[in-house]
């Protein structure tokens, strides 16, 4: 078996100090820009993997940060988590991902393996009745915990994630201002900060115009397009007969209008329907989706800034930051319609 290639070996063939060696591979600016990349380049010759666990050891720090969120298959947590994952690398941290998909077993496991790894510390959207001791666990054992997308009453650690009461809002009062007045709510829960948020935004936009609330408009549960799909269904079949519906996320949103257009009808015309999050499949869907954008990339980056922040000594705000979202006017809402009432159920 070859033997291990040590700093000292690279020193040696290019005629230098072990530790100048160390500091090039750690990018230090104590070393010159060409000489770093003249110390790279010979490691790279000459095989060298860079021992992680030795260098924790004289640090006191992994490199290695945890993320984890719901489901990554959303392209809603890719685009957190593809700018997550620049800010880190922009930093030579490496991170591990886990989906917890709302087990709070799971995301504990995670939390508990990243604790034996030596994580340096964690990126967490918390999972649907996450004990406030979970998390406590990491911050107790040097390992600080920074919340995207969701909020935890019970912890008072810095969150980034959209202002989502303020972005269903502009989504509501966008079809409030074409004329509807029949709006239908899908999808969503109570059970997290999210849900809540976004439904509050849409209550309140309806009362501020005058629009009585009608429990029986809301059709919680759907989060995926499959679901907006399903839910087709169940909007086209209510009594109070809506004009226009808002809508949890894109996935959502795309799904119902396959759903409505299965049925006969034409989203944007017939029936307006708006998204929420701005994915990039909102822009080419057929219609183009009316949705809103919610600032994920600003949300990973800014998250993983803050944790960076922290472990470099520098204590980041706890508390809720929030991204201001913005309307993305296109072509599945319109006007209301009187003849829009009368459509066939399914």
């Amino acid at each position: 078996m070859a033997q291990k290639v040590k700093l000292s070996t690279i020193a040696e063939s290019l005629g230098i100090s072990t530790a100048t060696v160390s500091l090039a591979l750690r990018d230090s600016p104590l070393v010159a820009s060409a000489t770093r990349e003249r110390i790279k380049e010979q490691a790279r010759a000459l095989g060298y993997i860079y021992n992680r666990r030795a260098a924790s050891l004289r640090t006191s720090r992994s490199g290695i940060i945890g993320v984890v969120v719901h489901d990554i298959m959303n392209p809603f947590y890719g685009e957190i988590l593809k700018a997550i994952e620049s800010e880190l690398d922009r930093n030579q941290h490496t991170f591990i991902l886990s989906n917890h998909y709302d087990s709070v077993e799971k995301q504990r496991n995670f939390i508990e393996t990243l604790l034996q790894l030596g994580g340096d510390g964690v990126i967490m959207s918390p999972a649907i009745g996450t004990p406030p001791a979970d998390v406590q666990l990491a911050e107790d054992n040097g390992m600080p915990a920074i919340f995207v997308a969701r909020s935890m009453e019970e912890l008072d650690l810095p969150t980034y994630r959209g202002d989502d009461s303020y972005g269903i809002a502009l989504a509501t009062n966008h079809l409030i201002g074409l004329g509807h007045r029949c709006i239908a709510m899908i999808g969503g829960t109570d059970q997290t900060s999210t849900g809540r948020d976004r439904y509050a935004g849409y209550v309140n936009a309806l009362k501020k115009a005058g629009i009585a609330v009608d429990p029986g408009l809301r059709i919680p549960g759907p989060r995926t397009k499959q679901g907006g799909f399903e839910a087709a269904v169940h909007f086209l079949s209510l009594p109070q007969k809506p004009t226009a519906a808002v809508c949890w996320n894109d996935l959502v949103a795309i799904g119902l209008m396959n759903g409505i257009s299965r049925a006969g009808l034409t989203p944007g015309a017939d029936i307006s329907v708006t998204g929420y999050d701005d994915l990039e499949e909102a822009s080419i869907s057929t219609p183009s989706l009316t949705t809103v954008w919610n600032g994920q990339a600003e949300v990973g980056r800014l998250a993983a800034r803050a944790l960076l922040d922290r472990l470099a000594g520098s204590s980041a705000p706890n508390g809720m930051h929030l991204i201001k979202p913005e309307m993305r006017i296109r072509q599945s809402t319109g006007p209301y319609r009187e003849t829009a009432e009368s459509y066939l159920t399914l």
